[in-house]
């Protein structure tokens, strides 16, 4: 099986529920904080009033984090002032903070880094402040550790912020370049459909006309154009199983029309010229190449534009004539079909024009329609003689 592309979706990582991501931080602060700080109390042997209210600011801090989801800015800054006040609660030196870690990082996370710069920093200056007003002098060793651990709980926030930040864009544009994946196959399936159904209802057209036309006067004539609209029909019903057969991936289908329906090539232009003539519209060839020819790719191409172009004469122009040139130009093949029919009028990218700009574009060439004099379009293609590079 062949490898995915590099932008592929190897399907969705395992994530926690979002139960589970918002309980387990205030599961872990509770247990941390709560009962070391009792414990620490009853071995300092200090009074019941003071473990009593040691134990509800941890206690309080730890359930603050429940709001984090839905208010992550108030949640750490009620976090970060529980928090500064445990810090003047006996006994001096108490559990770690780990609902505070867990507000910065969380809000960092959901976008309120405003929030969390703002309440840890005020907290951060009112516990230096205060403390030496009250003659409670903070050793320089523990402002630096816990200066270091608050840039670290900043630092981790945005980390995981950036990632997630990336992840959300590499994502958006999965689904972008997927849609853009599924509307060029769209527009591909309705392309080679296009060409192959304009073609045979038109040819219909023509000899149902002609059928009508001759019915009374010319039986045999008649008889043969119906002839003619069942053997058109075959072919069409042909062409398009072996196009919806090769756009799905059917290789036994595809296998099985693909001699019924080959890809044409500009040798086959003759046969086109012939059946597009009648009913008052001449079409003739102007085969300047001398025998050379292009790779078969450039050859379908050109094949196609001539088909999509002869169809809108017929059905758009009411030309009496039509002359189709190829010709090779430097490294170009040059491919021109001129009538002398109504012109282009103001729908120069109608009537099919834009598959015969797609399908030359796909091979890195031009397409130009111009009005012709006295009347008249002149559509000229330049595709590439070797391909696309």
């Amino acid at each position: 099986m062949p490898d995915a592309p590099a932008w592929e979706d190897n399907g969705p990582r395992f994530r926690p529920p979002r139960a589970v991501a918002l309980v387990v931080p205030v599961v872990v602060s509770f247990l941390v904080q709560v009962p070391a700080t009792i414990g620490i109390g009853v071995s300092l042997q200090l009074r019941p009033a003071w473990i009593a209210l040691g134990a509800g600011l941890a206690a309080a801090s730890a359930l603050a984090l429940l709001a984090a989801r839905a208010f992550p800015g108030p949640t750490v800054l009620a976090v970060a002032a529980l928090t500064l006040a445990t810090l003047f609660v006996p006994p001096e030196f108490g559990p770690p903070a780990l609902s505070l870690v867990f507000a910065i990082i969380g809000a960092v996370i959901r976008g309120a880094k405003v929030w969390a710069y703002a309440s840890v920093g005020t907290a951060w200056l009112v516990a230096i402040v205060g403390g030496s007003l009250i003659g409670r002098g903070w050793h320089p060793f523990q402002v630096a550790v816990a200066t270091v651990v608050l840039a670290l709980c900043f630092a981790i926030g945005t980390g995981i912020r950036t990632r997630t930040e990336r992840a959300a864009a590499y994502r958006a544009r999965l689904r972008e370049r997927r849609r853009t994946d599924e509307q060029a196959e769209r527009t591909r399936i309705a392309r080679e459909l296009h060409d192959v159904l304009a073609h045979s209802l038109s040819q219909i057209s023509v000899q149902s006309g002609v059928g009508l036309h001759l019915f009374d006067r010319e039986p045999e004539r008649a008889r043969e154009a119906l002839a003619n609209i069942r053997s058109l029909s075959a072919t069409g019903l042909d062409e398009v199983r072996g196009v919806l057969a090769f756009l799905r991936g059917d290789d036994a289908v595809a296998t099985r029309t693909a001699p019924l329906t080959p890809q044409p090539q500009l040798a086959e232009l003759e046969d086109l010229v012939r059946q597009r003539s009648g009913l008052g519209l001449d079409v003739a060839l102007d085969d300047r190449l001398g025998g050379s020819l292009p790779p078969s790719a450039v050859q379908t191409t050109a094949y196609r534009i001539v088909q999509e172009a002869l169809t809108n004469v017929v059905r758009h122009s009411a030309a009496t004539t039509a002359t189709v040139t190829l010709a090779r130009a430097d490294d170009d093949l040059v491919v021109t079909i001129a009538d002398d029919g109504t012109g282009v009028g103001d729908q120069a990218e109608g009537g099919g024009i834009r598959g015969m700009r797609e399908r030359t574009q796909l091979l890195d060439g031009t397409l130009q329609v111009a009005a012709a004099r006295p009347s008249g379009t002149v559509i000229t293609a330049r595709l590439p003689w070797a391909g696309p590079s």
